[in-house]
């Protein structure tokens, strides 16, 4: 790998005073809520010249591998378990190859048969090698020149791979294509994810993967009720493309290759839509938060300070929501390892026993030599087994292990719309304004594999004591009592597993409350600013909201 420092050349944009202008006024008016979404534009604008057409959805939802088919050229590695861990961009380059670049802002370049070290999950799990991004040149994308495809990690059904990812980065979305398998529903979280891509991109397209499982007649059924289920409940209308890797590919591909064509011949055009897509939405925030300001700064110092105690009341105070989400995360986390150990107790303990009473009583026949020889080539036998078993049982059975996660995602991100809601109506009650709806994400990182290593269940002590023992006579009952030892066995790697999946769930657990305890930390910090100290500032900021309005109106969409 060598050392590579190609810096795009920053970019600017007619958006950026309206930018600068929004970013000033927060951070004036100490409006923390709004951050990440300015980080995201001003990113767009500072980066480089590319529009971002990211590929997001769930996990198993085929984004890998229709990239691949896009490309033309298997780069991107797939499996039958979740394999993405860090965002993956490919883009034209004049010479074939990729850049890792690391959190430390390191970079290397590598070449393609490489990047599965940098990008999957069973290569680099959990992202241990700290990569932020892998970049991936191919000269052969110049049919897309300006645009950059962005593979993410996918999002399971409440879940995702790395906090910093994939939903956190959808502030530097330019296009988004949602991945939804034709092999199941649209859920809840497609509909949360489109409706939070819709903030931030004007451009979001629903791609039907795998209609190879579909009949026609079938594949118009699922498009004609994903265009009225996202009218219903989203009311707008969105394009939908089916896609399949198995059949008819150039067929479906041509769809998608016209649609990508005029958003790279027309970049520079498409490119300021999206902008100004973000800015306005940014602009609309803004002007929400100041108009609280507004009404505030109307008041005397009595009646504001009146007024902020009607709008922070004990049912939206910090400490009570803490106590409240840490309640909801311990009493989960007490039953993480029960879960787990009744799950491979009733599911997988008898099976995996008389799997391996089988497979012992057809090995050791095999086996040969004094009782020093045959110990060592048993424990070595159990040591290879139960690796490869718990190693198994760890990737295709997890998911029956994150019951405690998905109850405390689904209870903190109750109590985090309830804290909203009782915030946003006593805004409404006391100062008769709706506040602007933001987003919150409550995401989560999806625990890694533990690593599975053998634990020696005994040790004999009298097989140093081997040349004293003539195995013709003694050998039958060795071998029985091997295989008396083997229940106990699999009992403790069990619950060896167990333990090991639940410190990685309930150390998840933990970040999804402080995720949560952040969003609320700057909610209530913004909204106790903009309660504070305005008596001086209703003509400033009644000017700075026209002056949004205004901007507003000159970069109508």
């Amino acid at each position: 790998m060598n050392e590579t420092s190609s810096i795009p050349a920053p970019i600017q944009r007619p958006a950026l005073p309206v930018l600068n202008t929004i970013e000033r006024v927060c951070e004036e008016y100490g409006i923390l809520s709004l951050s990440r979404q300015i980080e995201g534009c001003k990113d767009l604008l500072a980066k480089d010249p590319f529009i971002d057409v990211a590929i997001l959805g769930q996990f198993k939802a085929g984004k890998s591998s229709f990239l691949n088919s896009i490309i033309g050229r298997p780069v991107l590695p797939v499996g039958v378990i979740p394999v993405t861990t860090v965002i993956t961009r490919l883009s034209c380059g004049q010479t074939e190859g990729a850049v890792v670049t690391f959190l430390d802002n390191r970079r290397c370049r590598i070449n393609l048969d490489e990047v599965e070290l940098f990008v999957s999950e069973t290569r680099n799990p959990a992202n241990e090698k700290n990569v932020e991004v892998v970049d991936i040149e191919l000269p052969h994308l110049k049919y897309y020149e300006g645009l950059r495809l962005v593979d993410t990690p996918g999002l399971g059904s409440v879940f995702k791979y790395n906090t910093e990812i994939s939903q956190e980065w959808l502030p530097e979305v330019g296009m988004a294509i949602v991945a939804i398998s034709a092999d199941r529903p649209l859920s809840e979280n497609d509909l949360a994810l489109i409706r939070n891509l819709s903030e931030y991109t004007p451009k979001v397209v629903l791609l039907l993967t795998k209609v190879d499982l579909l009949s026609p007649g079938q594949q118009e059924e699922v498009v004609r009720f994903f265009k009225s289920t996202l009218k219903r409940e989203l009311n707008r209308d969105f394009p939908v493309l089916l896609y399949s890797v198995v059949t008819e590919t150039e067929f479906y591909k041509r769809f998608l290759d016209q649609m990508l064509l005029a958003l790279s011949r027309n970049r520079g055009s498409e490119f300021e839509g999206i902008l100004r897509h973000k800015v306005r939405s940014l602009a609309r925030n803004t002007i929400g938060y100041l108009e609280i300001a507004l009404k505030t700064s109307l008041q005397s110092d009595q009646d504001r300070d009146a007024l902020k105690r009607l709008i922070l009341d004990e049912k939206v105070n910090y400490d009570i929501i803490q106590s409240e989400l840490s309640l909801i995360a311990k009493d989960s986390k007490q039953q993480t390892r029960t879960v787990i150990a009744d799950y491979l107790d009733t599911t997988h303990r008898a099976a995996l026993t008389k799997k391996l009473l089988n497979a012992l009583s057809e090995e050791m026949p095999q086996w040969k030599g004094n009782l020093w020889r045959l110990t060592r080539r048993y424990e070595q036998w159990l040591m290879d087994t139960m690796t490869a078993e718990m190693d198994s049982m760890s990737k295709t059975e997890y998911k029956h292990f994150l019951g405690t996660l998905k109850k405390a995602h689904a209870r903190i991100s109750r109590s985090m719309m309830l804290f909203r809601n009782l915030l946003d109506n006593n805004i409404q009650k006391v100062l008769g304004i709706t506040p602007t709806g933001i987003e919150w994400n409550i995401t989560v990182t999806e625990p890694s594999h533990p690593d599975i290593a053998f634990v020696h269940p005994f040790d004999f002590h009298f097989d140093l004591l081997w040349f004293l023992i003539p195995m013709c006579l003694f050998r039958k009952a060795f071998e029985r009592h091997f295989q008396k030892l083997i229940p106990r066995i699999v009992q403790t790697h069990l619950s060896r597993l167990a333990y090991q999946w639940e410190m990685r769930i309930n150390k998840t657990i933990d970040e999804v409350r402080d995720q949560a305890m952040g969003y609320v930390r700057d909610e209530l910090a913004t909204i106790d600013a903009l309660l504070s100290g305005m008596e001086s500032r209703t003509g400033s900021t009644s000017t700075m909201i026209e002056q949004l309005k205004q901007a507003l109106d000159q970069t109508a969409e």
